[in-house]
């Protein structure tokens, strides 16, 4: 199973990106998704998910607002909006090992590899 993270880059505080997370139509089919990040020195944290229905969404607080979480049959998407500096990370996608996702990383059972987002100010 592979998972594609893709749509990092640099951006100015207050701006925008949009992170996409391509998988098989069966990895993603019947599973949850959710992206986490990481930034230098930090532990990974949850960022957003959705449901294998796309019906419901979970956010961290610092991101509510400002971050949607969305998805069609093959991929996932994480538009960022009103960007800060603190949100500088790497973001990974993963799939849920649950139709309906966990905010704990524990809860997934497979990882992409990672897109940075850089964010200045």
């Amino acid at each position: 199973v592979q998972l594609q993270a893709s749509g990092g880059g640099l951006v100015q505080a207050g701006g925008s990106l949009r992170l996409s997370c391509a998988a098989s139509k069966r990895t993603f089919s019947n599973n949850g998704v959710g992206w986490f990040r990481q930034a230098p020195g930090k532990e990974r944290e949850f960022v957003a998910a959705i449901d294998w229905k796309g019906f419901r969404t979970y956010y961290a607080d610092s991101v509510k607002g400002r971050f949607t979480i969305s998805r069609d049959s093959a991929r996932v998407y994480l538009q960022l909006n009103s960007l800060k500096p603190e949100d500088a990370a790497v973001y990974y996608c993963a799939s849920s090992r649950s139709a309906v996702p966990s905010t704990n990383s524990g809860g997934y059972a497979y990882w992409g590899q990672g897109t940075q987002v850089t964010v200045s100010s």
